[in-house]
């Protein structure tokens, strides 16, 4: 099943579908979606509502793999189940879309290099274990660069490796997400240093290690040209990063070879109030501008 789906992810055309909200964007995410904090009083209600909210959109005719060649899940999602099978199988045998699994434990406070490292991912061992039985394929776990820091950038691509080695060792392809804020007065810069640190660590992976890049949209166009053809990387994806949906589509659509991973910008316009007929529309226009950007 892995080397189908790795050759899937390689050399499939679509995207990849960020349905990962944590238990800190999750008020958020169903606040968009048209359900407030009066709708819900403890977290195992908050928690079901967001898992029939992403049931919703795996379930539609829309979320299929045609357009789609990866979703990435919560913790919590792996355990839950979509007519009866676990949230992945349910991706995998019914969608033939390739599951990952969000791992890291959110982020440190900002240092004094500018960067928030991921917190540490207590139980990590236990939690791929788990990953494997419920037959995830790759995880994601994400880091925030605020500041062209030399220092701090570097000690995030190490940190973010330093976990990957962990994950490929357990049999999982990690996606490494070392995000750039978009609204940083020097990102063109800390892109420069990221993408100098990258190509380091890459380059000391061994030739049966393989990765997946979470990049930020870049401010040159065709920028991490190079990490599409690294022979250690499976697949180079972008986050939205704040980007409205339609920007987001249109810078991505100049980065060739750079597929989606949106979130917040897949879910955009989506609503708890819709009839199933108007949600279903609106996730497939969503989903075909995503994907021909994903393409171009």
């Amino acid at each position: 099943m892995k080397k189908e789906q790795l050759e899937q992810m390689k050399n499939g055309k679509g995207f990849i579908a960020a349905l990962d909200q944590s238990g800190g964007s999750t008020p958020k995410a169903l606040k968009l979606y048209g359900i407030d904090e009066s709708q819900y009083t403890n977290d195992a209600e908050m928690f079901a509502l967001i898992h029939q909210m992403r049931t919703r959109i795996i379930k539609s005719p829309a979320f299929n793999s045609e357009k789609i060649l990866g979703a990435i899940l919560f913790e919590q999602t792996i355990d839950n189940l979509i007519d009866g099978k676990y949230t992945a199988d349910y991706l995998w045998e019914e969608k033939h879309i390739i599951p990952f699994l969000k791992v890291d434990k959110g982020l440190l406070d900002i240092d004094s290099d500018g960067v928030q490292l991921m917190k540490p991912i207590d139980g990590l061992p236990d939690l791929l274990k788990r990953a494997n039985e419920r037959h995830i394929f790759g995880t994601k776990m994400r880091s925030v660069i605020k500041e062209a820091s030399p220092k701090g950038i570097a000690q995030v691509v190490a940190q973010q490796f330093e976990v990957a080695q962990v994950i490929i060792d357990a049999g999982l392809v990690p996606i490494i997400e070392p995000e750039v804020d978009i609204t940083i007065p020097d990102k063109s810069r800390a892109e420069a240093i990221l993408r100098d640190e990258i190509r380091k660590h890459l380059d000391r992976l061994r030739d049966t290690s393989d990765v997946m890049l979470k990049l930020s949209l870049p401010t040159i166009d065709n920028f991490y040209k190079e990490f599409t053809k690294h022979p250690r990387v499976v697949r180079v994806v972008a986050l939205s990063g704040g980007y409205p949906r339609e920007k987001a589509n249109e810078i991505l659509a100049k980065n060739k070879g750079v597929i989606a991973s949106f979130s917040r910008a897949l879910t955009q316009g989506l609503s708890a109030q819709q009839t199933d007929t108007e949600f279903n529309q609106m996730l497939a226009e969503t989903i075909e501008g995503i994907y021909e950007a994903s393409v171009k």
